[in-house]
């Protein structure tokens, strides 16, 4: 995510600490389907009717610049298509992934790297 995506998720999201979890920023972006269920019918889970259009804007378009270049969420994407998604499902997959790896990375007070902390030998 780069500046100007930055930017525009602190104006969307506004005080991070009003999120319990990553799960909750995601839903309030839109990235987590809700049931609409009726009768017997179940599993109809559909984008729900109350979120941030500006929060899920800053995501997917931070999902879309991410899965065009080489490396792990190209991969995820990929990944996410050999599964029998549709280009917009991948893709948003793929943003809900961006935002439980955003939260980590603000919850430990770390800077994103490559290689995971435990593959590195010093």
């Amino acid at each position: 995510m780069g500046p100007i995506l930055g930017a525009e998720l602190i104006t969307a999201a506004g005080d991070l600490s009003g999120y319990a979890d990553a799960g909750r920023l995601a839903s309030a972006a839109g990235l987590v389907p809700v049931p609409r269920d009726s009768g017997r019918r179940t599993g109809n889970l559909h984008r729900p009717m109350r979120y941030s259009r500006k929060l899920r804007k800053v995501f997917y378009l931070s999902a879309s610049a991410a899965m065009m270049r080489e490396g792990p969420n190209r991969a995820y994407y990929l990944k996410k298509r050999g599964q029998g998604l549709k280009h917009t499902q991948a893709l948003i997959a793929l943003a809900r992934r961006r935002v439980d790896v955003l939260w980590a990375l603000l919850r430990d007070n770390r800077v994103f790297e490559l290689d995971t902390p435990a593959a590195r030998t010093t």
